[in-house]
């Protein structure tokens, strides 16, 4: 079982400068996310907190994943184990169109399986980056065992969405980039879903001595789930961002860095989330996916969540409070959305 070192990071960092962008970080006006009588973005406090986004929907293919993506195969490349037959990826989410873009900024074959009810966009996103797609099955599952199958037979090398030491370390080279912004930076904020992004930005935040707050939706929960029990359980999904946070069960190597790093793990409503995605579209003309508004609404929610308390009566913790002079960044991680139900008058709007 790989536990994931600082030092990983930092060759992730060295090995996929130049090939993927950076990150784009902006200041947040007090008050302009939420409103202000639950904002903790600086009302209602003598100092209040200053607060960033970076903006990582901005990407190579609308997400983070493509760093992880990239520094697999670099990786491989440079130690002479990339195999002739490319690389293989049972994904038709953010994972799946990192692992084809980088493997086309590679020259590397991809073969992407995806069932067969997958949406259209995505096969054709998928084949825009030049991956050979099979369309397999009706479920995830079925495609993932035609992946294996595959690898087994024509040598590929598998990648992960997000379980594997080097698309994780990938992941965390976006603390490395913001600290370059804000130095004296006390606080990250993430999404997690199987906890990729998760393991790698805890364990560069760790290591320069920053808290990371690990946001999951309230019935989404694997890495919620795994802290409380101790070791890695299966969860149900039921929310609006399960299409890239629903993993039924994080990573080891996640649940190893939120335990040995300072690690808040905190969770939101549905509704909190929607109101986020909402704000960042009013406020700032932003389109981000439900997964990337829920590290947002991991702040803004702190005010309104259930018992109208941080903690609720099953000792969970819901919304990350600030202290006075917080100085935090809110990761932004995809944008990889429908956008047209941003523009409609719902009842949640910000």
């Amino acid at each position: 079982m790989h536990h994931l070192a600082y030092s990983d990071i930092k060759a992730a960092a060295d090995r996929i400068t130049g090939s993927v962008r950076p990150v784009t970080v902006a200041p947040v006006d007090s008050g302009a996310v939420a409103p202000p009588s639950h904002s903790p973005l600086g009302e209602g406090q003598e100092r209040g907190c200053d607060v960033w986004l970076a903006m990582e929907f901005m990407q190579h293919t609308g997400s983070f994943k493509a760093r992880g993506a990239q520094n697999f195969i670099q990786s491989h490349r440079e130690a002479g184990t990339l195999p002739d037959a490319g690389v293989t990826i049972a994904s038709g989410g953010n994972a799946g169109l990192a692992c084809a873009w980088a493997a086309q900024q590679q020259g590397v074959r991809a073969t992407v399986f995806l069932p067969a009810n997958a949406p259209r966009v995505k096969v054709a996103k998928l084949r825009a980056y030049g991956a050979d797609v099979r369309l397999t099955g009706t479920e995830y599952a079925e495609a993932l065992a035609a992946s294996e199958a595959f690898a087994a037979t024509s040598g590929a090398l598998t990648s992960h969405a997000y379980d594997h030491p080097l698309i994780a370390a990938g992941a965390g080279t976006l603390v490395e980039e913001i600290l370059r912004h804000i130095p004296d930076l006390d606080t990250v904020v993430v999404a997690v879903g199987g906890g990729g992004l998760l393991a790698g930005v805890a364990t560069a935040a760790g290591h320069h001595g920053i808290r990371t707050v690990a946001v999951e939706p309230e019935f989404c929960r694997a890495l919620n789930a795994a802290l409380e029990a101790g070791t890695p359980v299966d969860v149900s999904l039921n929310s609006v961002a399960a299409d890239s946070l629903g993993a039924r069960r994080t990573s080891h190597m996640a649940l190893h860095a939120a335990q040995h790093n300072d690690v808040h793990s905190v969770l939101v409503p549905d509704t909190e989330i929607i109101r986020a995605r909402r704000a960042l579209w009013d406020h700032r003309r932003l389109v981000v996916e439900h997964g990337a508004a829920t590290a947002l609404a991991g702040l803004t929610s702190a005010g309104r969540c259930p018992q109208d308390a941080p903690a609720n009566a099953d000792g969970r913790n819901y919304g990350y409070r600030p202290g006075d002079g917080e100085k935090i960044c809110v990761v932004l991680c995809g944008a990889n959305t429908d956008p047209t139900d941003l523009v409609d008058d719902g009842p949640d709007r910000a």
